[in-house]
């Protein structure tokens, strides 16, 4: 069972890794969805921790639509974290209809080259979610989508959870789900699910809010809990 934390700082980051978190997201601005960080930040934590980073490469939260202004800005933002050693990238785009929009897409992971790569939680936005994950899976680059299983937090959403898990099944797609993950809904979903990837963000923390730092020992019960469903 795979535990992603959110990070918004080096603090959130080597606390995260301490209290058991398998892979970091980073990420800036989560009031606003999450935007990408600053190259500075994304240098920090890559060689403060000994965990993956992700890095979120989102340039503004606007829409999930970009030009080609908002294509060059996040090719360079790719080439940069990429320099800067972080393991993957956390990308997600869409067209005019709010389908994958397959050629940005295309552009996108040839910058990317060998890096890891998430498709976020832009597929939330996606009617067809099945045949979206079609789509998805004909990029080898793509190990995984985040996904809630549409417009409501993951909890709410175990029934579509379970069939992008099934239908991720034959191909090399992980479903990481996220958005509303809580310590008290995790083993009933991941149960009802067969979820192998979980995301968590506000609930490990402080307070349950972005603007406190992360909670180590919420973290290491979330690990515990994962750790024995994986037995």
């Amino acid at each position: 069972m795979m535990l992603e934390i959110i990070a918004t700082s080096l603090e959130d980051a080597i606390a995260a890794e301490r209290a058991g978190a398998d892979r970091l997201e980073l990420c800036a601005a989560l009031t606003e969805g999450g935007l990408t960080p600053s190259l500075g930040l994304v240098e920090a934590v890559v060689q403060g921790v000994d965990i993956p980073v992700h890095v979120i490469v989102r340039p503004h939260s606007r829409t999930f639509q970009y030009d080609e202004k908002d294509l060059a800005v996040m090719l360079s933002d790719i080439r940069y974290i990429k320099q800067a050693g972080a393991a993957g990238i956390v990308i997600g785009v869409l067209d005019e209809e709010n389908k994958v929009n397959t050629e940005v897409l295309s552009r996108l992971l040839l910058e990317a080259g060998e890096m890891n790569i998430t498709f976020h939680r832009a597929f939330d936005e996606i009617e067809d979610q099945l045949k979206a994950l079609e789509v998805i899976a004909t990029f080898p680059q793509i190990q995984r989508i985040l996904t809630s299983g549409g417009q409501a937090p993951a909890p709410e959403a175990a029934e579509q959870l379970k069939k992008l898990v099934d239908k991720s099944k034959n191909t090399s797609v992980r479903i990481l789900a996220g958005n509303g993950m809580s310590p008290e809904t995790l083993v009933p979903l991941v149960t009802a699910t067969g979820l192998e990837e979980v995301h968590f963000g506000s609930a490990v923390r402080v307070n349950r809010s972005f603007m406190h730092p992360v909670d180590e020992a919420v973290i290491a019960d979330v690990k515990s809990n994962l750790q024995r469903l994986g037995e």
